[in-house]
């Protein structure tokens, strides 16, 4: 399932980001990448130990928490700290799959799946040409270029790419989840689910037997489906 999530961060959020970013040391990178992808990747980020990383990384762990759609969607466990890139002109990361297993910065080695992949674009559109970022899935191909503070959630199985910046400078938060429900196909019917058992809330009242009954099959799927 792809999912864009409009306004996950505010104008001032965004534009609180923005000041923080310009002071940042950025480096290759490279540094995150696997062997493979370290061959088609071409950008740079900002190293995941730095204070002004932590400092962003809360800004984007609180505005996801908020987020309802984000929620439903990804249905969280654990989520990876946030990370930071850039793609200045020419730079650009070819086609590649997320690692499947993530270690988790300072918890002595413990480890995580990567399930569910999150692009929050921190530029405007109109800032820079290029640098879509084009997804790969069962249903085709994807191209993805979206206002700041917008963001995408796709499944991390998924073959992706950033297209060459040619103009401008494009710049994003990145971060991997591993959600309650591992299947990606069964996350997609919750998400589903739960979007209509809202409409219908809306509708016809929290305590219509209808919904009531939505609801309580949602409940009973997830406590079959879900790994804690």
């Amino acid at each position: 399932m792809l999912l864009r999530l409009p306004d996950v961060l505010t104008t001032d959020e965004v534009r609180d980001c923005w000041a923080m970013l310009e002071t940042a040391g950025w480096v290759d990178g490279r540094v995150t990448a696997g062997d493979q992808a370290g061959k088609v990747k071409d950008n740079l980020q900002i190293p995941e130990d730095s204070p002004v990383s932590r400092a962003l990384g809360e800004i984007i762990l609180r505005a996801l928490a908020r987020s309802p759609a984000f929620s439903s969607a990804v249905l969280p466990l654990r989520v990876l700290p946030p990370m930071f890139n850039r793609y200045d002109p020419q730079m650009t990361y070819g086609y590649h799959v997320d690692n499947s297993i993530r270690s988790i910065p300072g918890t002595g080695g413990m480890r995580m799946r990567a399930d569910v992949s999150t692009t929050i674009f921190l530029s405007d559109p109109a800032d820079y040409d290029g640098g879509e970022l084009v997804i790969d899935d069962t249903y085709g191909t994807h191209s993805v270029k979206l206002p700041a503070g917008h963001a995408v959630v796709y499944p991390s199985s998924s073959l992706h790419q950033v297209q060459p910046v040619t103009r401008g400078s494009r710049w994003a938060s990145f971060l991997f989840t591993q959600s309650m429900v591992r299947d990606d196909g069964l996350r997609a019917m919750l998400y589903d689910l739960d979007v209509a058992i809202i409409a219908l809330r809306q509708e016809l009242g929290d305590q219509h037997r209808s919904v009531l009954a939505l609801v309580n099959h949602y409940h009973n799927l997830l406590r079959r489906w879900a790994e804690l």
